[in-house]
């Protein structure tokens, strides 16, 4: 599909002077200056970036919109037909030609100007309405500013005791809190005014000092406003949301019980999700009372959401039945019965890798359900796997499943790798046709031990040449744990 070519931002023809405009009604005749007070015309003039200016520009751009006649006016459809302002979508982009609904006792003595054009010259519509009951009616979806009499009685279920004379104004913004709104008021009641502006309206405009030039330029820099407002308003909201995500995924990434430990923990994390800090796999470190420090690495099947919420709820069980005593096969069945419970499919399953250490630090129990085998390195050794042969089905799998604790020979001064397939399943080779594989990740570990790395440097080093073999950013989650003992 061919790229959109951009439009060049047009020049309102009011501020070029080419506005057509008619004769004030209710002001002085030809009078052409007045129509917003100081303030109110500064701000009009000048308080839209260039961005809200492209914007003004746009909403005169699409097509009519439906309900409309070819003249430009309200179609004359029974009031009852139109959606009410609660049934009507969300308003906020305006299409065809600008449609202002002014909302005045005396439509008859009003002095707003039948020739009311936009930047293109085509003539914004203009419906009226005696009250606020008939307003509702008449306040479809393709209005896009309503000019609003601040003199109009509130209506008496808006009353709550007080004399608040702005009311009225306060009942229209919860009637139309997406629609621009344009507040009509007294010659020199600027306090008024400002106090509307205040409360929610785009500007104030005094009633006998109005001209069509002015309120065509004021009607589309308010729809122009309020449009930058929500779209400021709606930025904001995201990054908020933005930035609880945030805190709450890091509160869930867990840390190392390893008080008195002689153990030195790394561990490095790369969800697979854009902008995620936290995917399905998982990892914890515990000591227990009696000196035995459990390390455990997991992956749930998927990288959603989904699987990183399920992924965080075994980690915590986890944790919590590693410190209640439980390790082995009783731990792990346990564990299968928080996944069948808490899975929102049953074809949801997880892999896990789990190894209680010695209090003397030279021997451990290790534990695999269908997860790839830690790797060990030791001086005067090249790195390598540890056993697999007994390697359990995944957690989720098999009912009634069992998982061998095998015992493991560590010696006085080693480094275990705990990892996630995300480390080993990426692509390498001209065309990335094959996988790294667990020979290709045990060669590379090798070559930069070799090198002197170590600890957060190693996984750090790891993670990366691993990105980079496969020609930018993983797909699948990875995470590493490393745990190091020197005597």
């Amino acid at each position: 599909m061919p790229a959109p070519i951009p439009r060049q931002r047009a020049v309102p023809a009011a501020e070029s002077g080419q506005a057509q405009t008619g004769p004030a009604i209710g002001g002085p005749s030809g009078d052409s200056s007045g129509g917003i007070t100081g303030d109110s015309s500064a701000a009009a003039s000048t308080a839209v970036p260039g961005a809200v200016s492209e914007a003004v520009s746009d909403v005169t751009e699409a097509p009519r919109p439906q309900g409309t006649a070819d003249d430009g006016k309200a179609d004359d459809r029974p009031a009852d037909a139109a959606p009410s302002a609660a049934q009507a979508p969300a308003h906020g982009t305006p299409t065809g030609h600008l449609t202002l609904l002014m909302i005045e006792d005396d439509p008859g003595g009003s002095p707003v100007v039948p020739e009311l054009v936009d930047p293109t010259g085509k003539p914004i519509r203009v419906r009226t309405a005696r009250n606020l009951t008939e307003a509702e009616r008449l306040l479809t979806d393709d209005v896009h500013c309503i000019l609003l009499d601040l003199a109009l009685p509130a209506p008496a279920r808006a009353g709550d005791g007080t004399d608040d004379e702005l009311a009225v104004l306060k009942h229209v913004l919860r009637l139309a809190p997406h629609h621009a709104v344009l507040a009509l008021t007294a010659s020199g009641d600027t306090e008024r005014g400002a106090e509307a502006v205040r409360v929610g309206a785009q500007d104030y405009l005094f009633r006998d000092e109005l001209d069509g030039r002015l309120l065509s330029r004021a009607i589309r820099y308010a729809v122009a406003r309020k449009r930058s407002d929500r779209a400021e308003r709606k930025l904001t909201e995201s990054k908020l949301r933005a930035q609880e995500n945030a805190r709450l995924e890091r509160g869930l990434l867990p840390t190392p019980l390893l008080e008195g430990s002689p153990l030195r923990f790394a561990a490095r994390y790369r969800p697979g999700r854009s902008r995620a800090l936290l995917g399905g796999d998982f990892y914890d470190t515990v000591r227990t009372p009696d000196g035995t420090v459990h390390a455990m690495i997991g992956d749930v099947c998927g990288h959603g959401p989904d699987e990183a919420a399920l992924g965080v709820e075994l980690r915590i069980a986890w944790r919590a039945l590693t410190l209640a005593g439980l390790c082995g096969d009783q731990l792990l069945g346990t564990l299968q019965q928080v996944l069948e419970h808490e899975r929102s499919d049953d074809e949801i399953f997880a892999t896990l890798c789990t190894v209680d250490i010695a209090p003397d630090g030279r021997r451990a129990g290790l534990c695999l359900a269908g997860h790839p085998s830690p790797l060990l390195a030791r001086p005067g050794r090249p790195a390598e796997l540890l056993p697999y042969d007994n390697n359990g089905p995944a957690l989720g799998l098999l009912p009634g499943a069992r998982w061998p604790r095998m015992q493991v020979e560590l010696g006085a001064e080693w480094s275990l790798m705990l990892y996630t397939d995300g480390l080993i399943e990426g692509r390498i080779g001209e065309g990335r046709r094959e996988r790294l594989g667990q020979d290709g990740m045990v060669a590379m570990v090798r070559r930069q031990l070799a090198e002197g790395l170590r600890g957060e440097e190693l996984l750090r080093a790891a993670v990366n040449e691993v990105r980079d073999l496969n020609g930018g950013e993983l797909t699948d989650d990875v995470a590493v744990v490393m745990l190091d003992r020197a005597p």
